[in-house]
């Protein structure tokens, strides 16, 4: 597959995908049919087959391919995978993601809870930082069939339109739960919203439903999801500005930086400062573009309002140019 970066997404600038040479990125929003269940479709390419990590954060689940590859590593906590040639699935995390691979191209398929709820009658919770082959989820013959379309597909820009028509059929289980899962999709990532009695009595949904919805759809329980989005809406604005992170862009429910510092620790694994020294190109290449593109810089925060065509964002993210060279500090 020839990868050269970019999107269809009309209006968005080349700087959305500047990448070091022989790296490149590639972000698109899924077909409007889709848009509930598919967060979006994102391929990374790097030419060089030398042993690369990158680092990337707590997310929904993704269904994964690589194409032209070597091996991957995967851990997500402490939960160590080496996927199988093939399509392979990430489970919702809490925590980040360390990758070690060996060039190549992958390609990715974010799904929402909606999306999990469509694709499999499997507990989200089952898998929750967990990466497991897409096969062991779903038909084995469906996964290969999806597989090898992503496979043979001559370059980058073919994915989309391919992905459009295939995801349909993959995506179509019947389920009960469809406006009780958008309702909580919304609500997960409004500012503001952080304790679960709020959401119980916004959403007119019993806490315990709430619990059940969030295990079996979102991968963990209710509090935990609206853990993980205050914190990413509090760190996004630090990994926006590395040279000089901002400390008042700190959710006001935070109610010190002790405070903050422990969720810090929870789902990055380290303060801020030392993740940023070490946030790698990859990272901080798709929170650029998938913010130009899909309107949130980070899956986990591609709330239920995204579900319609959005116009191209401004892009707060540095380019390869403009971001300062790292301290060195380990990711723990």
């Amino acid at each position: 597959m020839i990868v050269s970066g970019g999107t269809h997404t009309p209006g968005v600038p080349a700087s959305a995908f500047a990448m070091e040479p022989g790296m490149a990125i590639r972000y698109d929003q899924p077909t409007a049919m889709l848009s509930a269940a598919v967060t979006g479709y994102t391929v990374y390419h790097a030419a060089s087959p030398e042993p690369r990590t990158d680092w990337f954060l707590p997310a929904p689940a993704m269904i994964c391919t690589t194409v032209d590859a070597g091996p991957i590593t995967t851990q997500i906590a402490a939960n160590i995978a080496s996927p199988p040639p093939g399509p392979f699935l990430i489970g919702p995390s809490s925590a980040v993601q360390r990758t070690l691979t060996h060039g190549g191209a992958m390609v990715g398929i974010g799904l929402s809870a909606a999306g999990w709820a469509r694709l499999t009658d499997r507990r989200a919770s089952d898998l929750h930082n967990r990466v497991v082959p897409l096969s062991s989820m779903i038909d084995p013959a469906l996964a290969q069939q999806l597989g090898d379309a992503i496979t043979s597909t001559p370059n980058d820009a073919g994915l989309k339109p391919l992905l459009d028509s295939l995801l349909p059929g993959l995506l179509r289980r019947d389920h009960g739960d469809e406006a009780a899962i958008h309702a909580l999709m919304a609500a997960i990532v409004t500012d503001g919203l952080i304790e679960v009695g709020d959401v119980s009595a916004r959403l007119d949904i019993e806490p315990f439903t709430l619990r059940r919805l969030s295990l079996r759809y979102f991968g963990m329980p209710t509090k935990l999801l609206l853990r993980r989005a205050r914190f990413l809406r509090s760190l996004l604005p630090m990994l926006s500005n590395p040279g000089s992170p901002d400390r008042g862009c700190i959710d006001s429910s935070y109610h010190d930086m002790s405070h903050f510092l422990r969720d810090s620790n929870a789902f990055i694994g380290t303060t801020p400062r030392r993740f940023l020294a070490h946030a790698t190109p990859f990272l901080l290449a798709s929170l650029r573009a998938r913010a130009a593109v899909l309107g949130a810089a980070t899956q986990a925060l591609h709330g239920d309002a995204m579900r319609i065509s959005m116009p191209a964002a401004p892009c707060p993210f540095p380019t390869p140019a403009q971001q300062p060279a790292p301290a060195g500090a380990s990711p723990a």
